[in-house]
């Protein structure tokens, strides 16, 4: 791959020569593993998932984590042409020399991509067709957030890590080393690793009758999700690769896994439960020597709630103080307005100007309290107004249209709380201000997700979220600040492969493989998606994308996924479901324990004092 770099698109990209990245010895080396995001190289770099894994892996001695990404089209097509194979970014091992293969999976439109990059790399597609000699072909292995529902992906995965990697991933490692020492076959590596805590085996689970998975071996527990429970005991990087562009370039610090709030259309805040802050001195220390090790000019906190870090305005303080020294830019994460504070934003806005992210994710208050978001509009307002005293003129706000039990009334709403945004900005003396505002509005299509109380829920077809786009934009443009307002929308039809594929079987298996082998791939790119090749594949095996996701499914239909433990109890779900209906709101987590499970790990909030104790 390397000989072809002159002739590749932007060839830094397959160069692998970037600051920080790992070079070691292959003589040295026992087990070679590919860390393997089926993205671009910009986004890849961007996820920090990955780059916890890349230091941890590479802190053994013998153990090599090198990158791959999955090319782009063009690139690809040159690859083909050559007959090269796809190899990693530092040393340009091809994919089938590699001894493990390890996918992380952030989202459901990447499944065409992992196929893409395994026929690239000359790695049979299907577990079935690969050789039992784990020294002809790598263990392919999986992890990330989307995969404690991936059963489209079933197939194609060996193993599949279920939950937090940090120690399962290892433990895998491990495993894999001494397969090779001892020259276990595929099959037999797989029969130990089942009793490895987080793991799970697709193809030790086949369909009966009725569609309920069951296991090959009687005595095969419930697959059920790994967490860590000490979050300042585990492994992060000191140090990071520092990518040849990203989308975001900057370095990430992350203050927490986990949430509390508990919004019902949200998988993350389930499937990452419960929520374990990290220590404040750790994260300075961790800092520190990140920013010394890369050079970045820019940081950022990364958790699902940064707001409700206890020592959030002590660690921002902290950083105001460390990186005005060199002019480095913190970069906020998007936060609940009713927790951020004046005096923070006023101080990082004197370091470098940036936007402020909110997400309200609904416009009326009705809605608010239906997704469980727990935002009144006078802590919207409020908190708006308190980021242009401090000095932003800029503010992106995120809605979801298609939400369970939405009506028109509620959309219009989302373009009444922009417009009543922007007129608290001019409420504001015109000397004291600095220029127009500018909101931008931006709305997603809501898909329902496993693991969540959303997951009975129908989906909107394409046409309905097509005409409540249409809607929302001639609402905006009716707005007295409708110039200020500017309107984003995601793309209807990439939303409803995600809806089908968040809820999908095995029987998508083969629709995925066909689409795939009629050009699909990179699907979640608006200029590559091919609906109607999609299309085609669902009639050829007799399915339809309305069956996953136009309708609601019934309280007691089993769920292609109810064989996995993700830590919360499906009676949890359906009571928030319920309480959905009703717009009941229901308390966060330190306010008072909603007995969802996931106390049972015994670790974060869980572990706190409060009103309720746990359940």
């Amino acid at each position: 791959m390397r000989a072809l770099l002159p002739i590749l698109p932007r060839p830094s990209r397959y160069a692998g020569i970037e600051e920080g990245a790992c070079h070691k010895d292959p003589a040295q080396v026992r087990l070679r593993v590919g860390l393997a995001f089926p993205d671009t190289y910009e986004v890849g770099m961007s996820y920090l998932g990955q780059k916890i894994l890349y230091g941890i892996v590479n802190s053994h001695e013998h153990w090599w984590a090198e990158r791959v990404m999955a090319p782009e089209r063009e690139a690809g097509d040159i690859l083909r042409q050559h007959g090269c194979p796809l190899g990693t970014l530092e040393s340009g091992t091809p994919l089938r020399d590699l001894h493990c293969l390890s996918f992380s999976i952030t989202h459901e439109l990447c499944y065409t991509n992992v196929l893409y990059m395994l026929e690239l790399g000359n790695i049979p597609l299907r577990t079935a067709d690969r050789p039992q000699d784990l020294r002809q072909c790598p263990l392919v292995i999986a992890g990330g957030g989307a995969l404690l529902s991936a059963e489209p992906l079933a197939p194609f995965i060996d193993l599949m890590v279920l939950g937090d990697g940090e120690e399962s991933l290892p433990d895998v490692l491990r495993l894999l080393e001494q397969a090779l020492d001892e020259g276990w076959t595929r099959d037999r590596c797989l029969e130990e690793a089942r009793h490895i805590p987080g793991v799970y085996i697709p193809s030790f689970f086949t369909p009966d009758a009725e569609g309920r998975l069951q296991p090959r071996f009687a005595d095969h527990a419930r697959p059920s999700r790994r967490i860590v429970a000490d979050f300042d005991k585990v492994a992060y990087p000191t140090s990071q690769v520092v990518p040849i562009g990203a989308v975001h370039n900057r370095l990430s610090l992350e203050i927490a896994r986990g949430c509390t709030r508990g919004c019902r259309f949200c998988q993350a805040g389930v499937l990452y439960r419960p929520i374990r802050p990290r220590k404040l001195e750790f994260l300075k220390d961790r800092a520190i020597k990140m920013l010394e090790s890369t050079g970045h000019e820019e940081i950022t906190l990364s958790s699902l709630s940064s707001s409700d870090y206890k020592e959030l305005p002590e660690l921002v303080y902290w950083l105001i103080d460390e990186c005005s020294k060199n002019g480095i830019n913190i970069a906020l994460p998007s936060l609940r307005i009713d927790a951020f504070s004046l005096d923070v934003m006023s101080k990082v806005q004197d370091v470098r100007k940036s936007s402020l992210t909110f997400a309200p994710e609904a416009g009326s208050q009705r809605m608010r309290n239906v997704i469980n978001k727990g935002l009144t509009e006078e802590n919207i307002l409020n908190g708006a107004m308190d980021a242009f005293r401090g000095g932003w003129t800029r503010v992106k706000l995120y809605f979801m249209l298609g939400l369970p039990g939405e009506t028109y009334d509620d959309i219009e709403e989302i373009a009444v709380l922009s417009d009543k945004i922007a007129r608290e900005y001019y409420t504001i003396p015109k000397e004291e201000r600095k220029g127009k505002v500018n909101i931008v509005t931006s709305t997603s299509i809501f898909v329902p997700k496993p693991f969540t109380p959303f997951q009975w829920a129908r989906m909107n077809s394409r046409e309905e979220a097509l005409d409540k786009r249409n809607f929302l934009l001639g609402k905006v443009k009716s707005q007295l600040n409708a110039k200020s307002i500017k309107y984003n929308c995601h793309d209807a039809d990439v939303s409803e492969l995600e809806g089908v594929f968040a809820r999908g079987d095995r029987r998508l298996n083969d629709v995925i493989l066909q689409a795939y082998e009629d050009g699909c791939f990179y699907d979640a790119w608006t200029e590559y998606f091919k609906y109607d090749v999609w299309q085609k594949a669902f009639e050829d095996h007799g399915l339809t994308m309305d069956f996953y996701n136009d309708r609601e499914r019934s309280e007691d239909e089993l769920f292609p996924w109810d064989f996995i433990d993700c830590g919360v109890t499906k009676q949890f779900l359906l009571r928030e479901y319920h309480r959905a209906k009703e717009a009941v709101v229901t308390p966060n987590c330190r306010q008072k324990c909603a007995g969802c499970g996931a106390a049972r790990f015994g670790g974060g909030v869980c572990t706190e004092k409060r009103e309720g104790g746990c359940v």
